[in-house]
């Protein structure tokens, strides 16, 4: 496996996990708060990890017992960021400048969605703001029992900017829940997350968070990768379009991914009896 050493983030391929990459936001003395250069790492992660032939499923948590991340370094974005260093500038030039911030910053955290790879989130402990925008962006969320969300960004003064008021709806299909706790910034817990549907399971510690979502993606990593891949790619363009749009270009997609030897494979292992094997893709 190639070199993946990053500053804040901890990148490890486990030995008993084959095809599965773990992401670990590693800053836990913040409580993994986010600031200008953790986003182009986990950009750079996760762009890296698209293409690398090894992976077939990646799991992000976030180190320490406290929290999976608490969101905005907000005194780091105070000096930065959020800072008023060019008052006396043309408002419209200002605006421009902080419009391309802003899409630079969507960038980063889309490119958890941009992954060909599923994507498993595993929460614990304080989820906030951020947390939510980079758990709408993957493909499977899980938590632990102790996690507390929140779409905290009215409590700074500004509206989410980086995907939860654009992803959360279609996640858990109720505009009304997620009007509600993006106008309160209000706490919800791991059985609330469960009952609308943003999580999938609920684990009772971190590490049996942790570990359930290693073996879901172990299990990912079983099946055929030309066809997790187009699954995925398929799912989120269906998403975002209509029934018809979304039927053509699954046609159009299998037209090119069935002529793959995956379907050989896994029909003639289903005949013999034994697990099916894929080439790295």
């Amino acid at each position: 496996m190639s070199d993946y050493t990053y500053q804040h983030f901890n990148v490890t391929f486990p030995p008993e996990r084959q095809y599965v990459a773990h992401v670990e936001i590693n800053r836990p003395d913040k409580m993994n708060a986010f600031f200008e250069s953790m986003w182009l790492e986990l950009s750079a992660i996760f762009t890296r990890l698209s293409s690398d032939s090894s992976v077939r499923a990646i799991v992000l948590s976030g180190a320490g017992d406290r929290a999976f991340t608490a969101g905005l370094d907000v005194k780091a974005a105070s000096e930065g960021l959020l800072s008023d260093t060019n008052a006396a500038s043309d408002p419209a030039r200002k605006a421009a400048q902080m419009r391309r911030h802003i899409d630079e910053l969507q960038g980063c955290i889309s490119s958890i969605e941009k992954c060909e790879k599923p994507v498993i989130v595993a929460y614990h402990g304080i989820s906030y703001g951020l947390a939510v925008d980079i758990g709408v962006a993957a493909d499977v969320r899980v938590c632990s029992a102790d996690v507390r969300f929140a779409v905290k960004e009215v409590d700074i003064g500004l509206a989410a900017d980086v995907g939860t008021l654009s992803r959360l709806p279609k996640v858990v299909g109720n505009y009304g829940w997620v009007k509600e706790v993006a106008l309160t910034a209000r706490n919800f817990d791991a059985e609330e997350a469960l009952r609308v549907g943003y999580v999938n399971r609920v684990f009772k510690t971190k590490e049996e968070t942790v570990r359930g979502a290693l073996e879901l993606a172990q299990l990912i990593g079983t099946k055929s990768p030309v066809a997790v891949q187009g699954t995925k790619e398929l799912l989120n363009y269906s998403r975002d379009h209509t029934v018809p749009e979304g039927l053509w270009y699954t046609a159009v997609w299998n037209s090119a991914m069935l002529q793959t030897k995956d379907v050989t494979a896994a029909l003639l292992s289903g005949i013999q009896k034994r697990k099916p094997t894929f080439e790295k893709l």
